[in-house]
């Protein structure tokens, strides 16, 4: 990056003025905005200069986005962010000031893409520079091998942070949402009057409809039991771990220590891609979950499947649940065969094309659709939806599928 796009920002005063007459002059506006849009090409048509920060937000955007939408390498880029880690940390430090978080996580993201600066967040005054975010965790976890002792508490310590705050955005949702799908499983004969599941009642009793009096007389209540604190539920997180699922790894990684402090629900932590590692005993800190897992590498459902199914002790109260693409690398028609098996012997099974808030995965397709055919349909999830998800399956009712796009 040159000095002119990593300086300084010019005095809030000079800013507030640049604003001042912009929003005087709509026209101007609108150009100054497909100006920073278009680049500054010749032929953008706009006409228009740029100065001070709106200059500098140029040359922010214009060091990793300067040459078009195919990968950069340092010949044949006019502009770029230097192979320096101190090049790199101002303009990160920049773009957090230019740009909202939301925009700087995007950039972030493609930088780590675009530009192969995945090496760089080895050194810890790279880490300390980022916005953390879903994505940033990925790579960190991708790299977690390579890095020297130097950065590992760094990056620990980002992860850290993203965990934390993702426990505090879904645990008392997924909480509260599955406490009452295990409440309402347990039925009882003769519930108390605000504990009635009157839909359930009214079909029980039609038969005992009076037309005289245009009411049914209830020789039989049906009713929501309260879950006792003995384990009623048994939950299988089965998770592929192959590069492309890195977000989906850590949001059920977070999930997954939710779960387990239920204590009506057994939760097991199963993560694969050649091979199988069950992470169970480390759910109690999900960043431990996470420095666990190994993102990269091939796919084997059917081994992940076989040894979950291994260990299911009462199938008609488990719900297992596989996050995956379902890119198979292992044998296929053993693994709807194992789905099949699970199914019938009443264990309700999820299948989930991704966990993330990324929008629509790539996927197997044929085998989406042989899942679908035994009854599974496999859909992407996102975070919010996924407690309503787990409640349905709990509860033995249709999963709120959702609209494909």
């Amino acid at each position: 990056m040159t000095d002119t796009t990593a300086g300084q920002s010019p005095a809030p005063v000079q800013v507030s003025a640049q604003a001042s007459a912009q929003a005087a002059d709509p026209a101007r506006e609108r150009l100054r905005r497909w100006r920073l849009v278009l680049g500054g090409d010749q032929a953008d048509g706009t006409g228009c200069t740029l100065s001070g920060r709106d200059a500098a937000m140029d040359g922010a955007l214009a060091a990793l986005y300067g040459k078009g939408d195919k990968a950069q390498t340092g010949r044949d880029r006019s502009a770029g962010l230097g192979a320096s880690a101190p090049s790199v940390a101002r303009w990160l430090g920049d773009i957090r000031d230019y740009f909202p978080s939301s925009v700087v996580q995007v950039m972030q993201r493609d930088a780590i893409d675009r530009l192969g600066l995945a090496s760089l967040l080895l050194e810890p005054e790279m880490l300390q520079a980022v916005e953390p975010d879903v994505h940033l965790v990925g790579t960190l976890l991708s790299l977690h091998k390579a890095m020297p002792e130097t950065t590992r508490e760094t990056a620990r310590a980002v992860v850290c942070k993203v965990v934390e705050e993702l426990e505090k955005r879904l645990a008392t949702r997924t909480r509260a949402t599955l406490t009452g799908a295990l409440d309402r499983s347990a039925r009882v004969q003769r519930p108390r009057h605000h504990d009635i599941d009157w839909n359930r009642t009214i079909a029980a009793n039609l038969k005992h409809y009076l037309p005289e009096y245009r009411t049914i007389v209830p020789e039989r209540l049906i009713g929501y039991g309260r879950a006792a604190r003995s384990v009623k539920k048994e939950v299988v997180l089965c998770i592929d771990q192959s590069g492309s699922m890195a977000a989906s790894v850590v949001y059920a990684s977070v999930f997954g220590a939710v779960l387990a402090s239920m204590r009506s629900i057994s939760t097991r932590l199963v993560v694969f891609d050649t091979a199988v590692v069950d992470l169970t005993d480390q759910l109690d800190d999900p960043v431990d979950v996470l420095f666990g897992t190994q993102l990269g590498g091939g796919t084997d459902i059917n081994r992940a499947l076989a040894y979950c199914q291994e260990r299911i002790t009462r199938p008609a109260e488990t719900v297992v649940v596989l996050i995956s693409d379902l890119y198979e690398g292992g044998i296929r028609d053993e693994m709807l065969k194992r789905v099949a098996a699970m199914k019938a012997s009443g264990v309700q099974f999820v299948a989930l094309l991704a966990l993330s808030d990324e929008g629509a995965p790539a996927y197997d397709r044929e085998h989406a659709a042989a899942l679908a055919a035994l009854g599974a349909p496999a859909f992407a999830c996102t975070p919010d939806l996924f407690p309503e998800v787990m409640a349905a399956a709990l509860e033995k009712r249709p999963l709120p599928v959702p609209d494909p796009v």
